[in-house]
């Protein structure tokens, strides 16, 4: 049992590769999951529809005595027409500036609906230079958007906490946000929570695609159930484009349908890739505390051998102030990536240890009260070592807002 406990921990399989591959494996059974359930609601369905296909297009051939292979040839000539655009009742224009807008919006929002296609060599190859630099822009701009978000609704949990303590008699009335919070014990150890954040977000998504499921159903003429199924699919920008808004020729009140439909895609999918990032994080912890129960419990030797070597190497008498100094700025919760190897006996000297960009989350949860209290934000500059020390995309910037939350909470 020893020796399985040192081969394992000498295998090259720290806690990110380990959390990589339990996501990993997570994700096929989840798609292996959808596979099996969607293939077992709609395999009946197209058979259905399969066969009665066959049985029109026979009685079709047999009652106007035309050969199957010439109206096969003709279907396929309305399949091609189709797939350009063409429709028997009157749409409105494709290419035109309405049509078009519309058009490369789907492409840099990644949503894609498929309706209208660059039929041209020259439209194609516009495209992938246009969609380039158009999604990287997008996707940049929903960054910010979820960076603003995340402060605002800091900001408004803040301000409730704040009115939550003025009721309760905890705070002064006349108290007001500044330095002077130092001095109120209260409010310096609290942080908002992610889960809380989630709450809010899912909440707004809600009813955001509630209303615009009330505008499509009495404009387009959808039932509300597809209208909400039209409203997942494009603020996911998964874009299936089996239904597609702002497709017929003449609406009433058609430039305030315009507008109310662009503002409800654009704050829908910006809403929904916030919630999305939240999320991810929630999932991360649900990784984490899943690598805790994996962890090796089979040699009570090895563990106290660890404990031994995380304790010498990680404080030292010098230190242990500086450690205990953040630990009570961050409620004395650290990063798991962060604690995995301080813990792990590797021989790490305090300097590489606060330099590093793994020692995240006691910074990131004091970065998030400063940011509620109205500190500036690089007040915690000094930890970081390059411009991609504190991470890259969105999830680094929920990181950088939000603490993520611990077992604990």
């Amino acid at each position: 049992a020893a020796g399985s406990c040192r081969r394992r921990r000498l295998a090259p399989l720290n806690e990110d590769n380990g959390r990589f591959l339990l996501l990993a494996a997570l994700i096929a059974a989840y798609l292996s999951a959808g596979a099996t359930v969607f293939s077992a609601l709609e395999s009946p369905s197209e058979a259905a529809a399969q066969l009665r296909w066959n049985r029109t297009l026979h009685n079709f051939s047999r009652i106007f005595n035309i050969s199957l292979p010439e109206l096969r040839a003709f279907l396929r000539s309305y399949e091609a027409a189709m797939a350009a655009g063409i429709r028997v009742d009157a749409l409105r224009p494709r290419w035109d500036f309405p049509g078009a807008f519309y058009f490369v919006g789907t492409v840099v929002s990644t949503i894609g609906f498929g309706m209208t296609t660059p039929a041209t060599v020259a439209g194609k190859v516009f495209l992938i230079v246009y969609g380039l630099f158009g999604c990287a822009g997008t996707i940049l701009f929903f960054n910010l958007f979820l960076e603003r978000m995340i402060s605002l609704l800091a900001f408004i949990m803040k301000a409730c906490h704040e009115r939550q303590l003025r009721r309760s008699g905890l705070l002064p009335p006349n108290f007001r946000r500044g330095p002077a919070m130092s001095g109120v014990g209260s409010l310096v150890g609290w942080k908002p929570s992610v889960y809380h954040v989630m709450l809010i977000l899912g909440i707004f998504a809600i009813t955001l695609s509630c209303c615009a499921s009330a505008m499509y159903t009495a404009v387009e003429g959808w039932n509300y159930v597809d209208s909400l199924y039209y409203c997942f699919v494009t603020f996911s920008t998964i874009g299936f484009g089996d239904l597609v808004s702002s497709q017929n020729a003449a609406y009433q009140n058609q430039g305030l349908y315009r507008f109310g439909n662009f503002i409800f895609i654009l704050m829908g999918v910006c809403c929904i890739y916030s919630l999305f990032n939240v999320i991810s994080i929630v999932i991360k912890q649900v990784l984490n505390w899943a690598l805790k129960k994996f962890e090796c419990r089979c040699c009570p030797k090895c563990h106290k051998s660890s404990a031994r070597l995380g304790r010498r190497n990680a404080i030292t008498p010098g230190a242990r102030l500086r450690r205990h100094n953040i630990a009570m700025d961050a409620e004395g919760q650290y990063d798991s990536d962060t604690e995995g190897r301080r813990l792990s006996g590797e021989m790490i000297s305090m300097r590489e240890l606060t330099a590093s960009n793994k020692v995240s989350l006691a910074i990131l949860q004091k970065q998030l009260s400063e940011t509620a209290n109205g500190y500036p934000r690089n007040v915690c500059i000094n930890t970081r070592q390059n411009g991609f020390s504190a991470g890259v995309g969105a999830l680094a910037i929920m990181n950088n807002r939000l603490a993520e939350t611990s077992d604990s909470r």
